[in-house]
């Protein structure tokens, strides 16, 4: 495999340009919407430019609309490591697809099911489910984390689960400390009780390659905005269940997959940006590797090159806000296991409030995020709330010398 190219992937990338008070910008808010590669923009535009048109037509743009969602399906189904692009549903947000699906399956629960939901997750793997249960008179338990490192508690599961569980719902990653779940064992031991796995991959999905088919999940879903895409909701499941399961849709709709969950005319200039987000990070798989390979080879590349290059920023940073007084920073640190986790981090200032530590950092061109980032569950249970933390969340395209220049200005606060 050949090194990783930072630059030419930050060049891909023109807000990377950006700069505030004579300085360059720094962006560390990935977490919450990455920014977005040239042909991106390029694919949205043209899109909308030369074929703009509901789906469905006999015409020539409409047609041309049905040929790009196919081809942005089959692209996300390589993204996922899925074998059945059918099965893979656009929407407005990972939030607003979770509460659709909720919703279809609390008609298949009924009083003392059991549903369980982790305090690791974002808000949106959480409240959807404990509404749904609530509905249909089912019983929630939420399975706990370690709060010495913020890992997912595999004993819990294990106690929590019964032959009355109907639905995991876990996290692949951690959108406030990082944390990588044991997501092969957690569908394992829920399978095993008779449940199905729902998995929330949205924080997953621009640092490690999502294996969907290898995993044996039930459902997964996640964000094109997060993965260098447009503002984008992706849902994917097991074919059987997208078909059997009562979904909410209006009378005209096909009752086919994937339309009958796809409610409405949906965000086609977003769709085919996210087909272009696929495939640039496709193109890196490219660059990374001597061999001509299709693009579920290539984003196979691709998520190696970036994990190990994110694994560098990760052991920088630690190794750097080690040296910064006053600091603590939540979750995974030792530089042993930072392979347990994505180079997202949160931490909190002996002295400053978050909010204050991220308006100082904004001012000087550096943005970061402060607050729960919706990981409500998480933030309640460390005991942070109401003030959260300050997260800096790393992704490829930053750099060794924008962490140094963060931990300057952090330590000089």
């Amino acid at each position: 495999m050949n090194a990783f190219e930072v630059d030419w992937c930050r060049e891909q990338f023109p807000a990377l340009t950006g700069t505030i008070y004579d300085r360059r910008v720094v962006y560390f808010d990935g977490p919450a919407g990455s920014q977005v590669p040239h042909q991106v923009a390029e694919a949205v535009s043209h899109y909308l430019l030369e074929m703009n048109a509901n789906h469905g037509g006999t015409f020539a743009t409409s047609r041309e609309s049905d040929e790009m969602l196919h081809g942005a399906q089959c692209a996300v189904a390589d993204l996922l490591g899925a074998s059945d692009p059918d099965s893979v549903v656009f929407g407005a947000n990972m939030t607003s697809q979770t509460f659709a699906l909720s919703r279809a399956l609390a008609r298949t629960w009924q009083p003392g099911d059991e549903i369980l939901v982790s305090d690791l997750d974002h808000d949106a793997n959480f409240t959807p489910w404990v509404l749904a249960a609530r509905d249909a008179g089912a019983t929630i338990k939420q399975i706990s984390f370690h709060r010495d490192d913020c890992t997912f508690d595999l004993e819990d599961l294990k106690a929590k689960l019964s032959p009355r569980t109907r639905l995991v719902a876990s996290g692949c990653a951690s959108n406030a400390v990082g944390t990588v779940t044991p997501i092969e064992r957690i569908v394992k031991m829920a399978h095993g009780a008779g449940a199905l796995v729902f998995l929330d991959a949205v924080h997953y999905a621009p640092h490690l390659k999502i294996e969907v088919d290898a995993w044996g999940c039930d459902f997964l879903a996640c964000s094109a905005y997060k993965f260098f895409g447009p503002h984008v909701g992706v849902l994917w499941g097991k074919r059987d269940l997208l078909e059997s399961l009562p979904a909410y849709k209006v009378r005209p709709a096909s009752d086919a997959i994937p339309d009958r969950w796809m409610s409405g005319t949906q965000n086609h200039e977003g769709i085919a940006g996210t087909h272009a987000a696929v495939e640039y990070l496709a193109s890196i798989g490219r660059r990374s590797s001597d061999a001509e390979t299709d693009r579920a080879a290539a984003l196979r590349t691709a998520y190696a090159a970036i994990g190990t290059y994110e694994q560098s920023l990760a052991n920088h940073f630690l190794r750097r806000f080690s040296e910064v007084a006053g600091v603590k920073i939540w979750g995974i640190t030792d530089p042993q296991r930072i392979a347990e986790r994505v180079p997202t981090f949160s931490f909190t200032h002996e002295r400053l409030a978050p909010k204050e530590v991220a308006t100082r950092l904004g001012d000087q061109g550096i943005f970061v995020w402060y607050g729960n980032y919706y990981a409500l569950p998480l933030t309640e249970a460390l005991g942070v709330e109401p003030e959260g933390m300050v997260r800096v969340g790393l992704l490829h395209y930053n750099t060794a010398d924008e962490i140094d220049r963060l931990a300057d200005a952090v330590a000089s606060l």
